[in-house]
């Protein structure tokens, strides 16, 4: 029998920093609340400004509120700036925000929606505040992704914008796709320091506002069926409270639900699709997601895997 791992087998956070991006609402919210439940101070890292207060205002803890908007770099910037004047250190960044299914966009800076948003701006976000995580004995990055990642997925080098043609499902998974492939790389990079390590998560199918995008014909079907298949976004988000705090974790790896087919249940670990493995592609991606950013690491490439040696089938 698995083990039921809850908010309640989460260690004391007194003492951690926590960033939490898009923490106004569902499985960031939740994330962020549990943080702060447990001791963290948290900073909610969101678009809208009033609705942060809003939910910082239901948390009980010490929460403060920064804006954030990941469809522009020079936001990214303004938030990482004001960041590194207001802490001297972070342990866990939570790169939760996100959009699902968008109408064909782009961002400020002319990047498809659902890549710009859940990607690059996620990466330049980590890049611009990295250091300050580097010092700090046990500090996460966990990126959430998704099981979108294996639907219709892949990184298209050739129109990775969508220029061409467009589909919400295709470019949610690519951008999905995206955010393990940086975990990998990340961690890859990271192995050598032996302090921060890089790991990732899926919340399974949760009932939050993400699918408000979906196309028509699925928008009632999904409003129907969602008692049945989808869980709350308190569940949705134990595999991140996981990744992010259980001590077992190594950077590497991937938390997701454990019922069938990882769309409900408690967390433990899973894997993701074969093509979020090659290295190849995790490089190339993060060459030009440094391009198109602007950002650079301040930590070199390695050769060394970024994976660690247990099976990836445990609890």
């Amino acid at each position: 029998m698995r083990e039921k791992w809850t908010t309640a087998n989460m260690p004391d956070q007194r003492g951690r920093v926590a960033v939490v991006t898009g923490a106004n609402t569902g499985l960031g919210y939740e994330t962020a609340k549990a943080l702060a439940e447990h001791g963290a101070s948290v900073v909610l890292a969101v678009r809208d400004v009033h609705k942060g207060g809003q939910a910082a205002a239901r948390m009980t803890g010490d929460v403060t509120v920064q804006a954030l908007d990941l469809t522009s770099l020079d936001s990214v910037r303004t938030a990482a700036a004001s960041l590194r004047s207001r802490l001297d250190r972070i342990d866990l960044l939570i790169n939760n925000a996100g959009v699902m299914y968008t109408p064909k966009q782009i961002t400020q800076d002319g990047f498809e929606m659902q890549f710009g948003t859940n990607h690059l701006g996620h990466f330049a976000l980590t890049g611009l505040l990295l250091d300050l995580m580097l010092p700090v004995p046990g500090s996460r990055v966990v990126t959430v992704s998704s099981t979108g990642h294996r639907i219709r997925a892949a990184i298209h080098f050739d129109d990775l914008q969508w220029e061409r043609s467009y589909s919400r499902a295709g470019a949610y998974g690519q951008s999905k796709l995206a955010n393990l492939m940086f975990t990998y790389e990340l961690q890859r990079r990271l192995a050598t320091h032996g302090t921060t390590v890089a790991v990732a998560a899926h919340p399974g199918l949760s009932s939050t506002e993400l699918t408000r995008n979906s196309p028509a014909p699925l928008r009632l079907p999904l409003t129907w069926l969602a008692p049945l298949i989808t869980q709350t976004p308190a569940m949705g988000a134990l595999p991140t409270l996981r990744a992010a705090t259980d001590p077992a974790v190594l950077g590497g790896q991937y938390y997701g639900p454990g019922g069938r087919n990882e769309v409900k249940g408690h967390p433990r670990l899973v894997t993701s699709s074969p093509q979020s493995y090659e290295a190849a592609i995790q490089q190339r991606l993060w060459a030009l997601s440094e391009d198109l950013t602007g950002v650079q690491f301040p930590i070199a490439e390695s050769h060394q895997s970024p994976f660690p040696s247990e099976s990836a089938t445990t609890t």
